[in-house]
């Protein structure tokens, strides 16, 4: 009769399950020891964004520059664009020399404009920082993802969730977290690829949980965490991290992966 004073479960089982799969995936296919030594949790602050510029595409142009130092992939050939209307060109194929992510990355210097990534932003998302940060970020995830040399659990079909956790793996999670209530633009809608738009594939409560999870694994305590995420977040947060350090089985391989 006092079962209605019980919290409400988290996520159900079958999806922590696949939040666990999908971090071992990230592992073993964008570089655990990148993760583990270089990885940070990136959040919206001066601390990870310094810095102004006069112009909107200046700013933000040094935003991206951030993220992809944070992502670890400032080698990657890139050319950031104002979002003008949808583009189904297929995106150049990447041939990197060196590390796929971080430090060891060899800086690809010359690259026509034709071999770069093309990444967009819409001017509107400057009035937010912490959408155009998730989304820059999204988008490069998208192209990481096609580095990816095994199949992902649960098959293809969850490849828009896949990449949210793949930014999230990057080190954005607050912003992913704090933004998932935010959809892409209609004009947007049949576009291939990721939107310049923050498009939301996963739930506040499952990128939540998966940033819980990011952050037991690089052991980084909540004062560093929960000041930066949103007021109705940070209950369930503390919850989840509760979760996540009960599970020593499923966490075992991902720890393993540290020492490799």
């Amino acid at each position: 009769m006092f079962g209605f004073l019980k919290p409400a479960p988290l996520l159900d089982e079958t999806s922590i399950t696949w939040l666990f799969d999908v971090q071992l995936w990230c592992l073993q296919n964008f570089d655990a020891e990148v993760f583990y030594t270089e990885t940070v949790l990136v959040t919206p602050s001066n601390e990870h964004f310094p810095g102004r510029e006069n112009s909107l595409h200046g700013m933000a142009s040094l935003i991206f520059e951030q993220v992809k130092q944070h992502a670890g992939l400032q080698h990657w050939p890139c050319r950031l664009q104002e979002q003008s209307s949808c583009s189904l060109d297929q995106p150049p194929k990447l041939s990197l020399q060196g590390a796929l992510r971080g430090t060891q990355g060899i800086l690809q210097t010359a690259v026509p404009e034709s071999q770069q990534l093309p990444v967009q932003y819409a001017g509107s998302q400057l009035n937010n920082p912490e959408v155009l940060i998730a989304s820059l970020s999204q988008q490069l995830a998208f192209y990481l993802a096609g580095f990816a040399k095994q199949k992902p659990p649960a098959g293809d079909e969850n490849w828009p969730q896949l990449i949210e956790l793949i930014g999230l793996f990057m080190g954005f999670g607050v912003m992913f977290c704090n933004t998932a209530n935010t959809t892409r633009s209609k004009s947007c809608g049949s576009c291939s690829g990721p939107s310049a738009e923050r498009d939301r594939a996963l739930s506040q409560d499952d990128l939540t949980y998966s940033l819980a999870l990011f952050c037991h694994l690089k052991q980084i305590p909540n004062k560093a965490v929960l000041p930066h995420l949103n007021k109705h977040l940070r209950g369930y947060y503390k919850r989840a991290l509760k979760d996540v350090q009960q599970r020593t089985q499923q966490l075992q391989p991902l720890q393993q992966m540290q020492a490799l």
